[in-house]
């Protein structure tokens, strides 16, 4: 199985570990991954901010370096949402759309493509799961409040195969967290105290550490950590579910 590995900018920018966690979990899992030296920005900042129409560049260039992969796998829910709802290719339009059904956000990967039962993975703190908006309302990664359905949650279920890992459940599980990409530039202060009250329910459960399958809400509620001088950690799942 060929897997390219599509990391998002910011997280090759600032959270770089969480791709090297996302590559050797691949290969632990058996995967032969590829990494496209000339990926760049999906796009998504872009198209969210009313510009959709310089966005075609960056669609371009992912058909053009992901064209030779069986999968594309991404650590970020949210980037991976928008290529399999908004890419386009004019050069080849067909081959676009065929590369939308083979993106997969990581968690989704490993437990409908790869059916992982088991991991290796240790990691012996208590930690609270953060079910980001992209990936639980559009990659269906877990259950919803709001719906009358039997409960769920991809990465919860990746988290149970921790080794001595403390999942803690939380009072409003699907919460979102405030920072919406642009909306936490352009509504800043909403943005932050949708973060706070994200936070609180975290850290009226006492976790030690906040986890979540999208790193652009992790960087949101970090920053407000910090703030704060809190000494909870935050980590992306596949940090998690890679260490020993």
């Amino acid at each position: 199985m060929k897997v390219g590995l599509f990391i998002p900018c910011y997280v090759d920018q600032f959270y770089p570990q969480v791709g090297i966690a996302t590559l050797e979990l691949l290969e632990k899992l058996g995967c032969e991954v590829g990494f496209p030296l000339q990926q760049t920005c999906c796009g998504q900042p872009m198209a969210n901010s009313g510009f959709s129409h310089l966005s075609s560049g960056c669609d371009e260039n992912f058909v053009q370096n992901f064209r030779d992969f069986d999968y594309i796998v991404g650590p970020s829910g949210s980037c991976v949402l928008h290529i399999k709802e908004h890419l386009h290719s004019q050069a080849a339009p067909a081959e676009a759309d065929q590369m939308r059904l083979r993106v997969y956000e990581l968690c989704e990967f490993l437990i409908d493509v790869l059916k992982v039962a088991t991991l290796s993975a240790r990691f012996p703190q208590r930690v609270g799961l953060h079910q980001s908006c992209h990936g639980q309302r559009g990659l269906f990664l877990s259950s919803m409040s709001e719906r009358m359905e039997p409960g769920f949650s991809k990465p919860g279920q990746l988290l149970g195969m921790v080794q001595d890992l403390d999942l803690v459940e939380l009072t409003r599980g699907d919460e979102c967290c405030g920072f919406g990409g642009t909306f936490s530039v352009m509504e800043e202060a909403v943005s932050v105290k949708m973060g706070k009250d994200r936070l609180a329910d975290h850290l009226k459960n006492q976790v030690e550490v906040i986890t979540g399958a999208d790193m652009s809400c992790l960087m949101h509620l970090e920053g407000i950590l910090r703030r704060q001088n809190s000494p909870v950690k935050i980590k992306h799942i596949a940090e998690i579910l890679n260490a020993n």
